[in-house]
């Protein structure tokens, strides 16, 4: 198994007679196999349930039905946790293999709606859980919860993610109803390199479970990290220079580690690339081909039990000219009008939380009219139609505040 790491430059051109030229280089980063033949690499998979008290009835019967079907898509040799979590948390299946598929189900089944919510009591347990089996495994937390952080504590929440990366492992949040925080089931999220999940409809529980689970049997690399070093007269941007735009838009935090540039990447898929996209500044280089920066993934590689893998070191040129034409790349202009909707997006959500409607409506507009460039329908008839909504005056529902959310990052799924 090796990485597919594809970078190019949204224009390859660059004016000679320019002092400076601003570039976003995007990098498509993927696991690959030489013959095309995925392996079985064990999946150890943490699921974290809310069962508290709001939880009742349907809503709990249908994350039941979900997470058994999960547990019965296992293959032999799969590890399997189960942590429930009310005010307080507790192991209902401690990290094994499957042997015992009848007994987690039973497990599951048993669960019952009541209590309060404390999400950090149930990512802490489920951490210790997933960390148990995460030797030569893709190790994954499912966290699910419909309620406020009431009895917990939301910083505890964050520091616990940000715990992923030396653990190794992936973190998703799914948040169930309308009345889940979603600026803290984000934020674990994005620090546990997953993907947050909205779940509007109880009967939506199966498919958004299964979705993320086939995601996860995709991983054949985890614990990737992208290293790049800038030639000399380049720079990356000093505010928000790296995101993630694909699977999920996410802003990624930049470290550096002597020359090098370092960004966490976490788990490769063999079915999606994660795209990245770094913000550069080009100063003045002599005409001809310029290599403007170095890339490189560091990796573990679980199915031959190996660790601190790199990849081929590629090269990024840029064309220097000294009479200039554009060169446009129509993938990495998508990646910016993905970026670039998550973004607006989110200056929207802020003027509405200042009690700026007009401005927030605006915003919304240009998200959506971002979104129509990129071909996402799905998000601009969200964004549009809230947008509306707020010029008539009426309050956004946290429903809609929730699926503006989930548009903003990602392509909307139906």
């Amino acid at each position: 198994m090796k990485v597919g790491l594809h970078p190019a430059l949204n224009d390859a051109h660059v004016d000679a007679n320019q002092p400076s030229s601003q570039r976003q280089m995007s990098l498509a980063i993927s696991a690959i196999s030489p013959a095309g033949q995925v392996r079985n690499v064990p999946l150890n998979l943490c699921l974290v349930l809310d069962h508290s008290g709001s939880m009742n009835g349907r809503p709990l019967e249908t994350v039941k039905k979900a997470a058994i079907n999960l547990v019965e898509r296992l293959n032999p040799g799969d590890r399997i946790s189960v942590v429930a979590f009310d005010h307080r948390a507790k192991v209902l299946v401690k990290n094994q293999t499957l042997h015992d598929l009848d007994n987690v189900k039973k497990q599951i089944q048993r669960l019952s709606a009541d209590g309060g919510t404390a999400i950090d009591e149930g990512l802490k347990l489920g951490i210790e859980e997933v960390a148990k089996g995460k030797q030569d495994t893709v190790s994954q937390v499912f966290l699910l919860t419909d309620g406020e952080n009431e009895h917990g504590d939301n910083n505890r929440c964050l520091k616990l993610a940000q715990l992923a990366p030396s653990y190794k492992l992936t973190l998703n949040t799914l948040g169930f109803g309308a009345n889940w925080n979603q600026d803290i089931l984000e934020q674990i999220a994005d620090a546990g390199g997953g993907s947050l999940s909205y779940i509007e409809r109880p009967e939506q529980a199966v498919d958004e479970f299964a979705r993320l689970f086939l995601r996860a049997q995709s991983v054949q690399l985890t614990n990737a990290y992208l290293l790049f070093d800038l030639m000399p007269k380049v720079r990356l941007a000093e505010l928000k220079p790296v995101a993630q735009v694909a699977p999920d838009t996410i802003e990624l935090p930049v470290q550096q580690e002597g020359s090098k540039y370092v960004v966490r990447l976490g788990d490769l898929m063999t079915d999606a690339d994660r795209v990245i996209l770094a913000n550069l500044y080009i100063g003045q280089l002599p005409i001809g081909p310029q290599v403007i920066a170095n890339v490189q993934v560091r990796y573990d590689d679980p199915g031959l039990g190996q660790e601190g893998l790199l990849s081929d070191l590629i090269q990024v040129e840029a064309n220097v000219q000294g009479v200039y034409q554009s060169a446009l790349n129509a993938d990495v202009q998508q990646s910016i009008l993905a970026l670039a909707k998550y973004r607006q997006t989110q200056i929207a959500e802020a003027k509405l939380q200042q009690g700026d409607r007009a401005g927030a409506a605006t915003m919304l507009q240009t998200a959506a009219k971002t979104a129509i460039q990129m071909g996402d329908q799905g998000a601009a008839t969200v964004l549009q139609t809230n947008a509306t909504r707020l010029q008539s005056g009426e309050e956004l529902s946290e429903a809609d505040r929730k699926k503006t959310r989930i548009v903003s990052k990602t392509i909307l799924q139906e």
